[in-house]
C-alpha cells in the first residue's frame, strides 16, 4: 500500500500505539498499533491491530484490544466489526463472535480502485 494511503487512513481514524521503554528515560520503541474507523454513533471497525512478534505473549495484544473497545468514542456504537485471519481467540475474550449471517456482508476489493 502506498505510504500516502497509510498516512491518510491514520489521519481519519482513532489510533492507538503500544510502546516499549520509558520515553522520559530513554528512547521508546513502538511495538504495537491499532486503529478504529467509526462514526461514533452506530458503527466501528477495528483495523490494523498488531504487536511485533518479539513482544507477543506478554499480554500487550490484550491490553491494546481492551483499550480500543473501551474508547469513549465507541462506547455507544451498535456494532463493532473486525476481520482476523488468526486471532479469533484473542477477540473472543472481549465478546466478539463470528458473524451470524455472513450473507449480510458484501465487499468491493482493492481491485475496484
Amino acid at each position: 500500500m502506498p505510504l500516502r494511503l497509510v498516512e491518510k487512513s491514520i489521519q481519519h481514524s482513532i489510533c492507538f500505539g503500544v510502546f516499549a521503554g520509558d520515553p522520559k528515560k530513554e528512547k521508546s520503541k513502538q511495538v504495537g498499533f491499532g486503529r478504529i474507523i467509526t462514526d461514533s454513533s452506530t458503527f466501528a471497525y477495528l483495523a490494523d491491530v498488531f504487536i511485533l512478534n518479539e513482544f507477543r505473549g506478554l499480554g500487550l495484544g490484550k491490553l491494546l484490544v481492551q483499550t480500543m473497545i473501551n474508547c469513549p468514542s465507541i462506547r455507544e456504537v451498535r456494532r463493532i466489526l473486525l476481520a482476523t485471519k488468526d486471532a479469533h481467540g484473542l477477540y473472543k475474550q472481549y465478546d466478539f463472535q463470528a458473524v451470524k449471517d455472513k450473507n449480510l456482508f458484501m465487499e468491493i476489493t482493492e481491485g475496484y480502485l
